[in-house]
């Protein structure tokens, strides 16, 4: 029996969605809203580079999901379109924590193929990439992007010296430096070493959390390219962006319309109901908490896994159980630790312990369940 259109049912080969790709993370809309400011000081900073000089550093900051990344990848799209003697590259520095990992990109960016697995120095590295750069007489402009996880594995110093101090070794090198960084905790130009702050003075532009009227504008216009017309109600989308705006986070606004979506077409319904958006918040607001498990090493995940089971246990006992597992030694744990207390994935709190002096206790920051889900 067939079923009625007049009845909001879907068939089986209809959706609710236009264009379900608008629901995607990484999707840099057409329209970017309640950023005019941002964009004229980032590019204030990097004019010069399309006139063939060398362009000024910036430091981008700003919670998680307020539109830093998705500022570059305009800016860069636009610099594209305008000239070809600058090279943009971004590196995910959650991926690339390290500065030989950072350069393995670069490379990449430059020549278009990936750098040896093995037998190519740091040195040598750098010498191709800076000579190439000077031979096509291109400005190299370089977004490290989530830079703070180059702060946490002790990396960020190293990584940014070897670029700004890059002309010095290869005279006509011309490289501009964009450092985004999502952890509103760490001061970034007073954690680096002092030889780096001599030369790293850049422009400073933040990225403030969205409001719930910004949260609105933006999701509208998303909901009207994503979504069928009808799909979303006026209701809905307040909903949405009541919970996006309590979040401080766009992007469980954006996955969470995807899932919604998705559990409407569960249903067979054309249109979404509040019971889908309630359902699908309980997974889109671990977005943040998916993101950072998803960048640890096998050694990070372990301890999170160990912590899990000793939550709330003092940082000695929680070492020997860590250590059982891994063979690691105290330093190398010392320094997990205070990773996963700077990513806000654990509670690392010092107390008085009678007999022992202050010591730490470390608990997860996140329900046990929805830690230990995540990292299956």
């Amino acid at each position: 029996m067939e079923r009625d259109p007049d009845e909001g049912m879907l068939g089986w080969d209809e959706t609710v969605f236009r264009n379900e790709s608008v629901f995607e993370i990484d999707f840099v809309p057409e329209t970017f809203r309640h950023r005019d400011s941002q964009m004229q000081s980032l590019t204030y900073a990097l004019r010069p580079a399309v006139r063939g000089s060398r362009p000024l550093n910036v430091l981008v900051r700003g919670p998680p999901g307020t539109g830093k990344t998705t500022a570059i990848q305009r800016l860069y799209d636009e610099i594209g379109a305008e000239t070809r003697d600058v090279r943009t590259i971004r590196v995910n520095c959650q991926v690339n924590s390290t500065r030989y990992s950072v350069f393995s990109r670069l490379f990449e960016g430059t020549f278009d193929y990936e750098p040896p697995s093995s037998g190519i120095s740091f040195k040598k590295l750098f010498g191709q990439i800076a000579e190439q750069l000077v031979e096509d007489d291109r400005v190299l402009v370089v977004a490290l992007d989530d830079v703070n996880y180059l702060f946490y594995e002790n990396e960020a110093s190293d990584t940014l010296y070897s670029l700004l101090r890059a002309h010095e070794e290869h005279a006509g090198a011309k490289i501009g430096v964009i450092l985004v960084s999502s952890d509103p905790t760490l001061d970034v130009v007073d954690e680096l070493d002092p030889r780096v702050q001599s030369v790293f003075r850049p422009e400073d532009v933040y990225f403030p959390v969205y409001d719930e009227r910004e949260v609105v504008d933006i999701l509208r216009e998303r909901v009207d390219r994503g979504f069928n017309e009808g799909v979303v109600t006026a209701p809905i989308l307040d909903r949405v962006a009541e919970l996006t705006a309590q979040s401080g986070d766009l992007r469980v606004g954006i996955d969470l319309f995807k899932r919604a979506g998705l559990n409407a077409e569960m249903r067979g319904s054309k249109t979404i109901s509040i019971e889908d958006v309630e359902s699908a918040f309980e997974t889109s607001k671990y977005i943040s908490l998916s993101r950072s498990l998803q960048g640890l090493s096998d050694s990070e995940a372990t301890l999170v896994r160990v912590i899990a089971e000793h939550d709330g246990d003092q940082a000695g006992d929680v070492y020997e159980a860590f250590h059982e597992e891994t063979d690691l030694g105290y330093t190398r744990y010392s320094e997990i630790v205070n990773k996963l207390d700077q990513l806000d994935l654990i509670d690392a709190d010092y107390a008085e312990i009678e007999g022992r002096g202050r010591s730490r206790s470390l608990s997860l920051s996140y329900e046990t369940d929805a830690v230990l889900d995540r990292l299956e």
